[in-house]
C-alpha cells in the first residue's frame, strides 16, 4: 500500500486547509459547534454519512464489499483554554488554542477518510472513524462509548495517533512506544476548605483557610518523596490554589485543585486515600472544615501486543526503517508517559494502540512543549499521519479475515 503515502502527499493542500481552519477556530471540552459542523461537512463531501452520536462526538463508518472485522480510528478535536502567543497567520481567534495538536489529529483522520474512500473496494470489513470531543478533560471517549460507538458492529481493535513536540528524533518519525501500559491513570481532586473570615489585622478572631491550604499543599508533596516506593511511580500535582480577594481580609473559604497520575491500581488507590487523610487531618489541626472531591477518573492506555506488532509491520513497510521505530525493540522496554489519555477507556473495552509522530517545530532556537502558548507543530507530518491511519486500517483488516 505504498501508494497511500503518495496519495496522502497529494492531499497536502486539503490537510493544510483543514488544519488551519480548525486551529483558527479552536474550541474546548464538548462545546465544539464550529469544529463539529466543519468535520461533518468535510465527511459529507466525501460521501460519508456522519452522525453526531453525542454532543460534538462524530462517527463515520465505511465498509468494503467483503465482510470482516471492525477497526476504529480515533482523532480528538478539542483544544485548551490557553491564549495563543504565536505569530501564525491562522492564529486562534477564540481565546482557546490547539496547543496539544488535536487540530492535526482531526485533519489526519479526515485525510484518512478520503484515502479510505479511494480504496473502499480493498477494505475487508469495517472502519469506524471516531472524531472525539473532550479529550483534554478526559471525558469525551467515555461519552462516545456510552453512546454506542464500540457496538453495531462491535469494534475488534482501535488505534489513535498523537503528534508530539520535543521528541528527540526527526520530525515525521512514527514511534511505537511498546506493548502494555504506556500512559498513566488520572484522577483529579478538589480540596474545599472552610474557615472563618475576618479582618486581616485581627487574625486571632478568624480561622484562616489560606493557612490551611498552604500546609496541605506542602504536605501533599511528601506523598511523592516519603510514601511511595522508590521503584514505583506516582505524581501528585496541585495546579490551582484559590482564596481571598484582597490583602487585608482573611476569607471564609479556599480551595486547591490537582491531579494524581499512576501506573498501577494499588498505588493509585493508596495516593487517593492519602490525599484525603492528609487534607482532612491538617484541616482538623487548624480548625477548618475540609472536604475532598475526587473526580474524572481515567484508565491507562494499554497497547495490545499483537495489534502493535501487526500495525508496526505494515507501517514499517509503508515508511521504511528510518521513519517507523519500535522503541521497545530499540531500548528493551516499553516507553511509558506520565501524562494521561482518555483513549484508556477504549483500552478497557477492546484491543488498542497509541502511535506517536514526532512533529517538533523550532522557532528562534526554541522548541516549545505541548500545552505551551507558543508551541508550534510541523505541518509536514500531516500526510504521514493520514497515510499511517488508512494503511493501518486496510492492512490490519486484510490480515485478520
Amino acid at each position: 500500500m505504498k501508494e497511500l503515502l503518495e496519495e496522502a502527499q497529494r492531499l497536502n493542500g486539503n490537510l493544510l486547509s483543514w488544519r488551519r481552519f480548525l486551529h483558527k477556530n479552536a474550541e474546548i471540552h464538548t462545546d465544539l459547534p464550529i469544529t463539529t459542523a466543519y468535520v461533518m461537512e468535510r465527511l459529507e463531501e466525501m460521501s460519508y454519512k456522519p452522525v453526531e452520536i453525542c454532543k460534538s462526538g462524530v462517527l463515520a463508518t465505511i465498509s468494503g464489499k467483503k465482510p470482516g472485522k471492525t477497526i476504529l480510528l480515533r482523532g480528538d478535536m478539542d483544544a485548551l483554554p490557553i491564549a495563543e502567543e504565536t505569530d501564525l497567520e491562522f492564529k486562534s481567534e477564540t481565546g482557546n488554542m490547539h496547543a496539544c495538536g488535536h487540530d492535526f489529529h482531526t485533519s489526519m483522520l479526515l485525510g484518512a477518510a478520503r484515502l479510505l474512500k479511494n480504496h473502499e473496494d480493498e477494505i475487508n470489513g469495517t472502519v469506524k472513524l471516531m472524531f472525539q470531543p473532550a479529550e483534554e478533560t478526559l471525558t469525551g471517549a467515555r461519552l462516545m462509548i456510552d453512546a454506542g460507538i464500540l457496538e453495531n458492529p462491535k469494534v475488534d481493535a482501535a488505534m489513535m495517533i498523537h503528534v508530539f513536540s520535543g521528541m528527540p528524533m526527526p520530525s515525521g518519525t512514527v514511534v511505537f512506544a511498546g506493548s502494555g501500559v504506556i500512559s498513566a491513570t488520572s484522577d483529579w481532586f478538589r480540596i474545599n476548605i472552610k474557615g472563618k473570615g475576618g479582618h486581616g489585622a485581627m487574625p486571632n478572631t478568624t480561622i484562616d483557610p489560606l493557612n490551611t491550604a498552604a500546609h496541605i499543599h506542602i504536605a501533599l508533596g511528601e506523598i511523592n518523596s516519603r510514601e511511595i516506593d522508590p521503584n514505583d511511580t506516582g505524581v501528585v500535582t496541585v495546579g490551582a490554589m484559590h482564596g481571598g480577594v484582597t490583602s487585608n481580609i482573611i476569607p471564609d473559604t479556599a480551595y486547591l485543585q490537582g491531579t494524581i497520575r499512576t501506573f498501577n491500581s494499588e498505588t493509585r488507590e493508596f495516593i487517593k486515600k492519602r490525599v484525603v487523610e492528609i487534607s482532612e487531618g491538617i484541616g482538623r489541626t487548624f480548625r477548618c472544615e475540609v472536604d475532598v472531591e475526587l473526580d474524572k477518573p481515567c484508565n491507562a492506555v494499554v497497547n495490545d501486543k499483537d495489534l502493535m506488532q501487526s500495525i508496526f509491520r505494515c507501517t514499517l513497510d509503508l515508511l521504511g526503517p528510518e521513519k517507523a521505530v519500535d522503541m521497545e525493540a530499540v531500548t528493551g522496554k516499553a516507553q511509558r508517559m506520565s501524562a494521561s489519555e482518555d483513549f484508556g477507556f477504549l483500552s478497557a473495552k477492546t484491543a488498542t494502540l497509541m502511535v506517536s509522530i514526532a512533529a517538533s517545530f523550532e522557532k528562534d532556537g526554541v522548541v516549545y512543549p505541548q500545552h505551551h502558548p507558543k508551541v508550534l507543530f510541523d505541518e509536514k507530518v500531516l500526510p504521514t499521519g493520514a497515510a499511517v491511519y488508512a494503511n493501518a486500517a486496510i492492512e490490519w483488516l486484510n490480515n485478520h479475515l
